[in-house]
């Protein structure tokens, strides 16, 4: 009986944690800011969590399983430009969910070593993802890429993907990021390579977003 209500507290102090981390940056939120937001006092968030490193250490784990589960087994890879479409709208959703993450990188970086060790690990797994799928797009014909070319557009569409939630905030701090521009402009780096019905698909996908800059 005593252990339910205990996991509840804890879930909803990651839950009230991610939120305000999302909105002001994790430099800017302090474990009593957290307690406050929940109405519950220091002692009873610290009784779950020492301090706020754990809370983001225990967020990052939530976050390296989703994006975990979402790069995948190579069976379950996306082999078809819509397939791939689709899979790139996750990812950014896991990214947006996640997205202090991504804009404070480089200060969790400086100070946690889990996020230091672990994100690189998680950046060579996409790396790993998307070459998987372009050379499975080049094997079938559908991407006129030779095996030079291949690592350096995945290392394009890694660094694109990664970082393009921190162009947008920069662009417009205030103001929530369309994720299928950050989609297109992925797909728009493999356009020059797709060939034939996948070319023309990827065009019919991205019509919404041909006005992006």
């Amino acid at each position: 009986m005593d252990g339910k209500p205990r996991r509840r507290t804890r879930e909803r102090i990651l839950e009230t944690a991610l939120r305000l981390f999302n909105d002001f940056g994790e430099p800017n939120v302090t474990t009593t800011v957290i307690a406050d937001e929940m109405d519950i006092s220091p002692g009873n968030l610290y009784y779950h969590f020492n301090n706020k490193d754990e809370i983001v250490n225990a967020l990052f784990a939530d976050y390296e399983r989703e994006i975990g589960t979402l790069l995948g087994a190579p069976e379950q890879r996306p082999h078809e430009v819509e397939d791939i479409w689709f899979f790139l709208h996750l990812l950014f959703e896991t990214i947006w969910k996640y997205r202090f993450l991504y804009r404070d990188i480089n200060d969790l970086l400086t100070r946690n070593r889990l996020v230091e060790t672990h994100f690189r690990r998680i950046l060579a797994q996409k790396h790993e993802t998307g070459t998987t799928i372009c050379r499975g797009l080049a094997a079938s014909g559908l991407l006129a890429a030779t095996p030079a070319q291949i690592p350096v557009l995945v290392t394009n569409m890694t660094l694109v993907a990664t970082f393009w939630l921190s162009y947008e905030h920069a662009r417009n701090p205030r103001g929530a990021p369309d994720i299928g521009h950050g989609i297109y402009q992925v797909m728009s780096l493999a356009a020059p390579y797709l060939q034939g019905e996948a070319r023309r698909l990827l065009e019919k996908l991205s019509t919404a977003y041909l006005d992006t800059p």
